[in-house]
């Protein structure tokens, strides 16, 4: 014989078990219609205050699962385009970044350096919106390098720009001590491939060389000089050339070496090693 009352109990054997119907709204969420646990207890005193707390949790999650379903309140006055997290997230925003980076980088730069890190921070904020740094995903990125290339700027202006967005986000959670990630971190930005500038031949150096040794004026001397070394033109203009006894003494101010070089017919010049 089964025995039920308006308490959720029933009664078979002796024994007494809570049952319940699943509310129609919410029985997609479980495999039968109705929940029937055994209390294991033959008194109805203890069944009923445990049938009574069993009801009691049943109705507050339900009342859960219902609240979940439902859209929140006058979300259709939240600003367009924002992510959710956006709305809910305690960690700084971009352009609190962009200051924090200012402050601490920014010591003994130039007005140059803060334009520029305004400006490419600005970037982000014009086009994603200022955003708590863990509002930003990696797909986010990846729509802004897109949106740098539309833009016609070149692969290695949107690296540039991406080292000052990386750089601002990282040392922001690095000070605050925040857990999430830096959603430019690993963008992928690719390189310009630039054609690689031919080289002068060597018949063409020693052409060039027998000319400007033939004339033989300071100018033609000195573009002889860098041919031949290989240094750069500011260590050619820092030598000084002495004549003494016949005797050519180069003083390289720039390396701190001397040779001396025996003069013949026409002026050798100093070949470095």
């Amino acid at each position: 014989m089964v025995d039920k009352d308006a308490h959720y109990l029933m009664c078979k054997g002796g024994v007494y078990y809570f049952t319940r119907h699943v509310p129609n709204d919410l029985q997609k969420h479980y495999e039968k219609p109705r929940i029937v646990l055994c209390l294991k207890t033959r008194s109805k005193s203890a069944a009923l205050k445990a049938s009574h707390s069993f009801a009691s949790k049943l109705d507050d999650f339900w009342l859960k699962m219902r609240v979940s379903n439902i859209d929140v309140p006058a979300s259709h006055l939240l600003i367009k385009g924002q992510p959710a997290e956006s709305f809910t997230s305690y960690a700084p925003n971009l352009s609190d970044a962009l200051g924090k980076y200012c402050r601490l980088k920014g010591i003994g730069r130039g007005d140059q350096f803060f334009t520029v890190a305004r400006r490419n921070v600005g970037y982000v904020i014009e086009h994603l919106g200022d955003r708590p740094l863990d509002a930003y995903s990696s797909s986010d990125a990846s729509s802004v390098r897109d949106w740098l290339s539309q833009r016609n700027l070149s692969s290695t202006s949107i690296q540039r720009i991406f080292s000052t967005i990386r750089a601002a986000i990282n040392i922001t959670i690095q000070e605050d001590g925040l857990s999430c990630v830096n959603a430019f971190a690993k963008t992928y930005l690719p390189s310009e491939e630039r054609p690689k500038r031919a080289s002068i031949s060597p018949d063409d150096i020693k052409r060039v060389q027998k000319v400007c040794l033939d004339i033989a004026d300071e100018r033609r001397l000195l573009i002889a000089l860098i041919s031949d070394t290989g240094m750069r033109l500011s260590e050619a203009l820092g030598l000084v050339w002495v004549v003494s006894l016949n005797i050519y003494v180069v003083l390289d101010e720039v390396l701190g070496r001397i040779e001396r070089l025996r003069c013949s017919n026409r002026f050798q010049y100093a070949n470095k090693g």
